[in-house]
């Protein structure tokens, strides 16, 4: 009986070890590594750290990097969200998760960057690279470029969808850097990373990642990753009040699992980050477009623009869209129109009303605004105008000095002054509400909102209230000023 009681429990023992070895140990060790960090986004410092510099597979993270790289080119003028861009066979064949795109299909860039942004789209990403550098391996190139000079030192990116190839890798580290630069050097586009649904042009698109948006608060976003050697990735950022928190999680074993941890990372940043803190922004990085980007081998770029014109075959091309010069449009042959005298008085008279109306516009706004009216402002004396003869559009005198009258004519001030920036503080339910907040906003904020433009935009969801026609300086500056004051602001691009 001893003996068989033995022999039972040295049965039990070698099961136990054969399930070990068979299940268990291959499951621990198919498992991808785990690494994460946490960050308090205002001031770069770290606030928990695991393995973080250790370099692994960033699966769809690099598609921070690739959005990046597309706001950067959009901002610099290469490209626009408007441009139409060709579908190749190349971006197609991509596996999912992708959008469904075909060969020889065109849309425009701002649904590309939803795709990519929300759905996580693969084909998305390789298109945008293909039409921004002429390949994806330029693509690629230019970032890696662009990580460099962000001090992503341990960081190779080989495609622009992320998924898994040789040397394709990153760390914990580098991708919570990159995604405080989208925070903070994109702060017109980061709200494309908290939306729940977007319209992608060919239909809606869905985030990979609502659960965690919907269920912790404050959470706006950043971006999800999934292979198979990747596991579950997931760089999150919070906010709450006046704190800002980047926690990065790479190596999660399901998204239930890899949110959860991502939920308890962000309450321990919360809880560690103080409740004031000066903001320093990270540096960004230099602006070299596609400036120098050699690739070897025969990489064939076959996105296109709308204008249907492809690369040569066997080439890797940098197409460059910024405008070098702008070409004087030759005059057309025949003789020169004769405008009559009476015609060109009257269109300068115009215009110097208009100007001096304008003006005088603004001048009475400004000081009711301020609540000033103390003492009345002296008119300047008028310069005196030459104004064009009929003669001389004519046929030009050959004295430099009427010549140079002629130039100096003005029908029409242009009071832009390069002011194409603006801020949003909020979208109200009505018109009035909209503009009774601009203008108790620009009454609180004089220094920086004096002589903007307040403007009230209707949306289907409501009126937004927009101070237009600023500087970039002066825009950004407005809105951490608004901030610091509990007051919700986001700077609005020229585009």
């Amino acid at each position: 009986m001893k003996v068989r009681n033995v022999e039972s429990a040295r049965l039990g023992v070698l099961c136990i070890a054969l399930i070990w070895l068979c299940v268990v140990l291959p499951l621990s060790l198919a498992a991808a590594p785990y690494a994460a960090m946490v960050m308090d986004a205002r001031s770069g410092k770290v606030l928990h750290s695991e393995n973080a510099n250790t370099r692994l597979h960033p699966a769809s993270l690099t598609k921070m990097m690739t959005l990046y790289v597309t706001f950067e080119a959009v901002q610099n003028g290469e490209i626009s969200m408007d441009t139409v861009v060709t579908i190749s066979r190349k971006a197609a064949s991509e596996p999912p998760s992708k959008l469904g795109l075909r060969a020889g299909q065109k849309i425009k860039l701002r649904y590309l960057v939803r795709a990519a942004a929300v759905k996580s789209a693969n084909d998305a990403a390789t298109a945008i690279g293909e039409a921004i550098s002429g390949s994806e391996a330029a693509f690629a190139l230019r970032m890696n470029r662009t990580a460099k000079s962000m001090g992503m030192t341990r960081t190779t990116f080989k495609n622009a969808h992320g998924l898994t190839e040789d040397g394709h890798l990153s760390t914990a580290r580098d991708m919570t850097i990159l995604g405080r630069h989208v925070i903070y050097d994109f702060p017109m586009y980061y709200n494309l990373f908290s939306r729940k649904t977007a319209d992608a042009g060919v239909r809606n698109v869905s985030h990979t990642n609502s659960r965690l948006l919907s269920a912790y608060k404050g959470a706006d976003g950043i971006k999800t990753g999934y292979t198979r050697a990747a596991g579950f990735n997931l760089v999150a950022s919070a906010e709450r009040g006046r704190e800002r928190v980047i926690a990065t999680v790479f190596g999660g074993r399901s998204t239930t699992t890899r949110n959860a941890r991502v939920a308890e990372l962000l309450d321990l940043g919360f809880n560690r980050a103080p409740t004031r803190v000066a903001l320093n922004k990270p540096r960004r990085p230099q602006y070299r477009g596609n400036q120098g980007l050699v690739t070897g081998g025969n990489d064939v770029a076959v996105a296109s623009l709308g204008n249907g014109a492809r690369p040569a075959a066997g080439k890797t091309i940098a197409v460059k869209l910024a405008v070098a010069r702008s070409l004087r449009p030759r005059a057309r042959p025949g003789a020169a129109i004769k405008i009559p005298e009476a015609t060109i008085v009257a269109a300068v008279k115009e215009g110097v009303a208009d100007a001096v109306a304008e003006a005088t516009a603004a001048k009475v706004a400004k000081a009711s605004l301020a609540d000033i009216a103390e003492t009345p402002a002296v008119r300047p004396e008028p310069r005196p105008v030459v104004l064009a003869s009929a003669g001389a559009v004519a046929a030009p005198a050959p004295d430099p000095v009427v010549r140079e009258q002629v130039q100096e004519i003005i029908t029409r001030v242009s009071t832009s002054g390069g002011r194409h920036w603006g801020i949003n503080i909020g979208r109200y339910g009505s018109s009035f509400a909209a503009e009774k907040v601009l203008l108790k906003t620009a009454l609180t904020e004089m220094s920086t909102l004096d002589g903007a433009l307040r403007k009230v935009v209707r949306r289907s969801s409501g009126f937004d209230a927009n101070f237009m026609g600023l500087s970039r300086e002066t825009a950004d500056l407005a809105c951490r000023r608004l901030q610091a004051r509990n007051i919700s602001c986001f700077m609005i691009g020229p585009s």
